[in-house]
């Protein structure tokens, strides 16, 4: 392991969404402080529309941490069920597990819950999780939460956060309804090339390096190209990175062992080759009645050529080929366009019937 090899207290570039390790770009610092305000304005429902790998499942837990003293929270990750399982899974994040309940009674439950928040003067938050994975029966058996509210305000706000997909159900349709009522939407995006060394060394400071740069600016460079500007594969990147250079005993990650990491994650080097055993796809046949050339007449090809035995062809026997080539298939496309026209009699005189 590199840790102790470039002195560092634990691993800077893991893959889990710690709150600690959030780098504020300025895509993510804008994202936060609108779900912030949303949710201290009572909107009630909020969206949070990112990529994978982007940062958006610990944008989340970092906003539930600033909201863990004033507000009771819930936070749903199983997202792949039925409208009855996910009212289970919201009463078990509030300590509420009753699965005899039938679903008129679950929603009662929940709406008693709420009020006790509400009295208790604490806001409600629902953070939906990979949102773009629930059916539309579901997505509007959330909807309907957003019926649970006092005349003066509501009572929950719910956070839908999802990839790209869930804009594209949210537009459709079936769930006008549901888009309506999202009064705030965010969009993270990849971060830009010249962020990628600010993203790189806040999170060696977190875990408390303080040496001389790790990563040249050549092999940075490379980094934010080969990543796209992604979070979660700049942290991939790096934890193969430092491994490597580990391993080469060498104190700083230059652009010769970027190189071989890129060779390294090329995913296309594993994927297997089509063997030319392979079948080959057939090409349909016409099915109207045309004569097929007998064999005899069949155009010549390389191994029955002049010369045969696949024989290079002089430039005379090769013209003479594509000749008698072209003349077969002109008089088998007529042939086919006479048997597919539309036949017309023709009587010698014109008749009034």
């Amino acid at each position: 392991m590199y840790l102790k090899f470039f002195g560092l207290r634990e691993e800077p570039f893991g893959v889990t969404p710690d709150p600690r390790f959030l780098y504020l770009g300025a895509a993510h610092r804008e994202a936060i402080a609108s779900l912030y305000y949303g949710i201290e304005a009572g909107r009630g429902f909020l969206g949070l529309i990112a990529k994978p790998g982007m940062g958006k499942t610990t944008i989340l837990f970092h906003l539930l941490e600033k909201f863990r003293s004033s507000a009771r929270t819930a936070f749903l990750f199983q997202t792949q069920c039925t409208s009855r399982e996910f009212m289970r899974f919201l009463l078990a994040e509030l300590g509420y597990n009753d699965d005899g309940q039938d679903f008129v009674r679950m929603h009662e439950e929940f709406n008693k819950r709420l009020l006790q928040e509400a009295r208790a003067g604490n806001r409600f938050i629902v953070v939906i999780d990979e949102a773009q994975n629930l059916e539309p029966s579901v997505l509007e058996t959330v909807r309907l939460l957003s019926d649970f509210e006092t005349p003066r305000a509501k009572l929950l706000t719910i956070i839908l956060a999802g990839q790209p997909e869930l804009a594209s159900k949210l537009a459709s349709p079936g769930l006008a309804q549901l888009r309506q009522r999202v009064s705030i939407v965010n969009r993270l995006e990849p971060l830009p090339s010249w962020e990628i060394k600010n993203y790189v060394e806040h999170r060696l400071q977190v875990v408390g390096y303080q040496g001389d740069p790790l990563f040249t600016p050549e092999a940075l460079a490379e980094i934010a190209r080969f990543t796209e500007g992604i979070p979660r594969n700049v942290n991939n990147f790096c934890f193969n990175a430092l491994s490597l250079a580990c391993a080469l005993r060498q104190k700083t990650v230059d652009l010769p062992i970027v190189q071989e990491v890129i060779a390294d994650l090329d995913i296309s080097k594993h994927v297997p080759e089509v063997s030319s055993d392979a079948p080959v796809a057939q090409v349909p046949v016409p099915t109207a009645n045309v004569p097929l050339p007998r064999r005899e007449e069949v155009p010549l090809t390389a191994s029955r050529a002049p010369g045969g035995n696949g024989a290079s062809l002089t430039p005379a026997e090769a013209r003479a080929y594509m000749q008698q080539l072209a003349a077969k298939l002109k008089s088998w496309q007529g042939a086919l366009d006479r048997t597919t026209k539309p036949h017309e009699v023709r009587t010698g005189r014109h008749s009034s019937d």
